[in-house]
């Protein structure tokens, strides 16, 4: 992450290059920025393996509060750095992963332990997130709940109309969980009755409902959605 904001300030210097400062700060003021922080750090470290480095040296709540913390520090490196409408969100099920589910679960269900992790991270960056905008006087950061968002699909998914929850359209063994989607996997029949593509990622249709929830609903998106946060003015300083 620090190399994508260092990547970042380098954009802006190049293409003020280009078109001038002023010019460059009113671009970066009105563009809409997502940052997603937390579930890589869950599975494939602190879960990876069993008494992996960082679950022995902090207890969940310890690392839960190390990520939030870090968290903070990336969207003020942002703020710093000009983004002035960012979206902001935390992790999705994280035991409800068709690759968590094939390496944890016994018949399929979600995996109480990961889910307690994203339970307990999702309310602290929550809390964080408005923090930071009272801090900052503005809404710059808004926050989605895209756990809920998810678990939805999960756990009502005739609602949305899937079919299939704990099981990969593409991959490899138990629940199409293992390995990579390429050549070698087998493939669902319509992945548009599934809510996970591959072991981690959801599917297209999965995708475009949650960007309608971010961009139109007032369900699971604090304290606005995004068409209201695109309409406004930015420029400032």
């Amino acid at each position: 992450m620090p190399h994508q904001l260092m990547f970042f300030e380098e954009y802006q210097k190049r293409v003020a290059a280009s078109i001038g400062r002023e010019k460059t700060k009113k671009l970066v003021n009105e563009a809409l920025v997502m940052v997603t922080c937390g579930g890589n750090d869950f599975v494939n470290n602190y879960y990876l393996v069993r008494n992996s480095l960082r679950s022995v040296q902090y207890k969940l709540p310890a690392f839960v509060r190390l990520l939030t913390n870090e968290y903070q520090n990336i969207l003020l490196r942002l703020y710093t750095l000009g983004a002035r409408k960012v979206l902001v969100t935390a992790t999705g099920p994280l035991g409800c992963a068709p690759s968590v589910i094939a390496l944890r679960s016994r018949k399929g269900e979600c995996v109480t332990e990961l889910q307690r992790a994203a339970h307990l991270f999702n309310p602290q960056v929550t809390a964080m997130v408005g923090s930071l905008n009272k801090r900052l006087g503005s809404d710059v950061f808004i926050f989605a709940q895209a756990h809920h968002i998810f678990y939805d699909f999960i756990t009502k998914p005739k609602a949305f109309g899937f079919e299939v929850t704990n099981k990969a359209c593409c991959g490899q063994g138990p629940y199409n969980g293992m390995g990579l989607c390429n050549a070698l996997s087998h493939l669902c029949p319509d992945r548009a009755k599934y809510v996970y593509w591959d072991g981690y990622h959801p599917t297209e249709r999965a995708n475009r409902l949650i960007v309608k929830e971010l961009f139109n609903g007032t369900k699971y998106i604090k304290p606005m959605n995004l068409s209201t946060l695109m309409s406004i003015d930015s420029n400032k300083a």
